[in-house]
């Protein structure tokens, strides 16, 4: 299971939306400087991430709440954000130089295209599916006294 802490920023009757602080990289190591999530996370310092969940029971605003959504999920999701796109970039430059063997311009032309339709592609799909997400997340109170 993958968690998160939150916080409660607004109730709207059973609706409640979760704020969280996206990951400022590791701080593991020393390669800080080097490292792709350190670097990302000194350009992107103040990243916030929100779900809005509907709730039985809603806890009251300024809540501290932890998320907990399954690895499977998480991987099922990110698999399909990196591996579709890069998949369909290939996808169009080979059908492309089958279209168009001896211009370049349009073979590179339509390997973009598919490319962007992909993310296109994924976001609505992805649209669809935040139901599915929401209904694996799993949300814990936590005590006032917890950060």
């Amino acid at each position: 299971m993958i968690r998160e802490i939150g916080e409660v920023t607004a109730v709207n009757e059973n609706w409640v939306t979760i704020t969280t602080q996206l990951q400022q990289g590791c701080g593991g190591c020393k390669q800080q400087n080097h490292c792709g999530a350190g670097i990302l996370s000194k350009a992107l310092p103040n990243r916030r991430g929100e779900v809005e969940i509907w709730l039985a029971n809603p806890p009251a605003l300024g809540s501290n709440v932890e998320l907990w959504l399954p690895e499977k999920a998480m991987l099922k999701f990110s698999l399909l954000l990196y591996l579709l796109p890069i998949l369909s970039l290939l996808v169009g430059a080979f059908l492309g130089q089958g279209i168009f063997p001896n211009n370049e311009g349009l073979v590179i032309l339509l390997a973009f295209a598919s490319f962007g339709f992909s993310f296109y592609g994924l976001k609505r799909w992805l649209q669809r599916r935040d139901l599915q997400v929401r209904e694996l997340m799993q949300i814990n109170i936590l005590p006032s006294n917890q950060p």
